[in-house]
């Protein structure tokens, strides 16, 4: 760069000599910083960060001339980059999240956990609750105090209002003790930490064995399902009423599913099924099946009736393979958002 132009105001110093790429880094940070700007700094090698507040230290001011020089020569250095990569196997594996196999993922994990210099607290945080309430509910106190005394405020509250009263008021406590923890041993507690959270081994399936029971029975045959859960009643009381709880059928749509979004769950099936579920509804169905009259129009529910009267006797396979497809849109609109289901604790 060449120096600066124009003549020097008495009393000032001015950088009049070619820059240094340090110098060059110095003035822009001190620019950014200057408009408000948030800089990850943090990010930084320490030898960097370190490298950097020295030669901010040692500078002192820059005319202009030499201040537009730099923004000039930055931006074109911005302007021809074609593809910027996020560096570092940390950075990597967070821009290829979702796309390697867990077991790729866990490996290349703990190679990063092995050389990486980021810490360990960084990649506690961005954990999901559901995998740190199971650590402060396992280590001692002082792990779980210390662990809530890292992660963020809005983070730890959440964590600690998933916690049982009596551990929760025991960690809260101890957070009051930690404040003679040496930053090593901190250091030390998040580094085991993380060993131990990347250490689990990959799950088979994503949903738990209650949802997935409770998935399948949903759309057998009632005969099956009766069975089934006689069955398991005798086996394991417990895991039984938890399957009972996931199951949603067409006899649960009264007690599930709002009277105002009936409306919206007919449009969303064919009419010819509609008609064949409310014909073959017995028992139970039946309550739904007038559920559903009652919640529309009484021109299109006089509609339906004489449909269903024309249509007489069904076979009870067709009457639970329309069932299934009415069942099977709530559930598709219930992903979608389109409606809300009414859960056990509201109902009761």
């Amino acid at each position: 760069m060449a120096p600066a132009r124009g003549g020097a105001t008495p009393g000032v110093t001015i950088v009049a000599q070619p820059l240094t790429r340090r110098q060059k880094a110095a003035i822009i940070v001190r620019l950014l910083l200057a408009e408000g700007a948030q800089l990850p700094l943090a990010q930084l090698p320490d030898d960097l960060q370190t490298a950097l507040t020295e030669q901010i230290a040692s500078m002192k001011m820059v005319d202009r001339d030499t201040l537009s020089a730099v923004i000039e020569e930055f931006c074109d250095t911005l302007e021809a980059v074609g593809l910027a990569f996020p560096g570092g196997l940390d950075g990597a594996l967070g821009l290829l999240d979702g796309h390697l196999s867990a077991s790729a993922a866990n490996r290349l994990r703990r190679m990063a956990g092995a050389a990486a210099r980021t810490d360990p607290w960084d990649r506690i945080a961005a954990l999901p609750a559901e995998r740190l309430v199971p650590v402060l509910e396992e280590e001692s106190t002082e792990v779980g105090a210390v662990m809530l005394s890292k992660l963020g405020v809005a983070k730890a509250a959440d964590l600690l209002g998933r916690l049982p009263g009596d551990r929760a008021r025991r960690i809260a406590y101890a957070v009051s003790l930690t404040g003679n923890v040496a930053p090593e041993m901190v250091l030390r507690i998040g580094q085991s930490l993380v060993t131990q959270l990347e250490a689990e081994p990959p799950k088979a399936f994503e949903a738990g064995p209650v949802e997935r029971v409770g998935a399948i029975l949903n759309f057998s045959a009632a005969a099956t399902r009766d069975s089934v859960l006689e069955g398991l009643e005798q086996d394991d009381a417990a895991f039984a009423q938890e399957v009972r709880r996931a199951i949603f059928t067409f006899a649960n749509i009264p007690d599930r599913v709002e009277a105002r979004d009936i409306p919206k769950v007919l449009r969303a099936v064919d009419q010819a099924l509609v008609v064949t579920a409310l014909a073959g509804a017995r028992g139970a169905d039946a309550a739904t099946a007038e559920f559903i009259l009652a919640n529309i129009s009484q021109r299109l529910a006089a509609g339906l009736r004489d449909e269903v009267t024309n249509r007489g006797k069904v076979r009870e396979k067709d009457a639970e393979e329309a069932m299934a497809s009415v069942v099977a849109a709530i559930r598709t609109m219930e992903a979608a958002g389109e409606l809300t289901l009414i859960t056990a604790e509201e109902d009761g």
